[in-house]
């Protein structure tokens, strides 16, 4: 049997959001809340290394109303640490940010809420409500930590496919994702491609570089060597925070790009004068340091561990001999999006995915974007990402079930 928990203030699916308060911009979804379905022991999931998961929870936030033949639904994938809180605002207080894709999600916006039917789900391993490391393992009582069994992307796309189930949503009028988000996009329209009108793979690969795997390896190594971490079994008020701070230093670099990384900071110094000593001397270590001790606050060691392994085990090649075999039994339509600077996922990968797509026969659009922010460009202001994404979906709809 399933349990579905709702906030207080219950709403039927399509109802994801309250009234728009007035303090928020106008093209805001306005106050959400994010909602929690735990699946019970009658609907488990059972993941590619053959551990099962009974019961399972999966956090989830919709934005905007379900239409009456249920063909207007964009499930929207986030990245490695975003969370299903993709728009709106969480609270009502002056500090609060928005979800991490405000900018395309809302009334009037790129994935316009007045159309379509939204839903972010935060996917399996995550430390955002989802089940994972940070979770109670049933078994023992205790926070599940390191030995969380591992997973995959295909694990995820299947725990979203039991919300998706669980929602009364058939069919989906498209997923979106970028990055981790666009490897388990195109995992979609491989899994389930009965269920998929269309497919928005972001700044994404058919697998991780060896140069992607690389960066993880050293964040991970950074964790696993942070004396704290304690073979994994740290406690939640101690956590390996040095490890953490590291590894998403070194991430963050990836993220951006060297015009970036020139624009934002240069080469000045957080004072007039040399330092003589190894502290921070210049802005960008200063920026940097930041970034970790903010992470820190948010995210969870074991959960990086985990969910950079799954990025780094996603090979559509090694599952399936080639990327055009990959395609092959796909029915969705595609729009492919890479950003000119991002040497994390370069455009070669992204070219790699719609010259297999062409190959088998699909209907594909690509789209190279001018942008000097690097990989994170599809989270940033200043690219032309939301002019694609209207067209693509009003024809997907116009189009409708073929």
């Amino acid at each position: 049997m399933s349990t579905r928990r709702t906030p207080p203030a219950a709403e039927p699916p399509g109802g994801g959001h309250e009234a728009l308060a007035p303090s928020y911009p106008p093209d805001s979804v306005g106050l959400v809340a994010t909602r929690l379905l735990t699946l019970g022991a009658d609907r488990p999931l059972r993941l590619e290394s053959g551990a099962v998961l009974a019961p399972v929870t999966v956090a989830y936030e919709t934005y905007g109303e379900l239409s009456a033949a249920g063909d207007n639904a964009v499930l929207v994938c986030h990245a490695l640490s975003g969370s299903a809180h993709a728009a709106g605002y969480h609270g009502t207080g002056a500090d609060e940010k928005p979800g991490w894709w405000e900018l395309m999600v809302g009334p009037g916006k790129a994935i316009d809420t007045t159309r379509w039917f939204v839903i972010c789900s935060n996917f399996l391993g995550s430390c955002y409500g989802t089940t994972g490391p940070t979770s109670v393992d049933p078994a023992t009582g205790r926070r599940w930590g390191i030995n969380f069994p591992l997973f995959t992307i295909r694990d995820m796309v299947e725990l979203q496919r039991l919300l998706l189930d669980e929602l009364g949503i058939a069919r989906l009028l498209a997923v979106v994702g970028g990055s981790m988000g666009g490897m388990q996009a195109l995992q979609w329209a491989i899994s389930h491609p009965d269920r998929v009108a269309g497919v928005i793979p972001i700044a994404t690969a058919g697998g991780m570089s060896a140069q992607g795997i690389a960066f993880n390896e050293v964040g991970r190594r950074a964790i696993m060597g942070d004396p704290l971490w304690r073979g994994g079994e740290y406690p939640e008020s101690d956590p390996p925070a040095h490890g953490l701070a590291l590894a998403r230093m070194v991430g963050h670099i990836t993220y951006l790009s060297e015009e970036a990384m020139h624009r934002k900071f240069g080469r000045r110094r957080l004072a007039d004068e040399p330092g003589s000593s190894f502290g921070r001397e210049f802005e960008v270590e200063d920026y940097l340091r930041a970034q970790g001790d903010k992470f820190v606050r948010r995210f969870d060691a074991n959960t990086y561990l985990y969910l950079t392994r799954a990025m780094d085990s996603f090979d559509l090649v090694a599952d399936h001999g080639s990327l055009q075999n990959a395609f092959a039994g796909c029915t969705s339509s595609f729009l492919v999006v890479s950003f000119r600077s991002d040497w994390l996922f370069p455009p070669s990968q992204s070219q790699a995915i719609v010259q297999a797509l062409k190959r088998s026969g699909h209907d594909v659009a690509y789209a190279n974007l001018e942008s000097d922010q690097g990989h994170d460009a599809f989270l940033l202001p200043g690219n032309r990402l939301g002019d694609l994404l209207p067209g693509f979906l009003a024809r997907l709809h116009e189009r409708g079930p073929r």
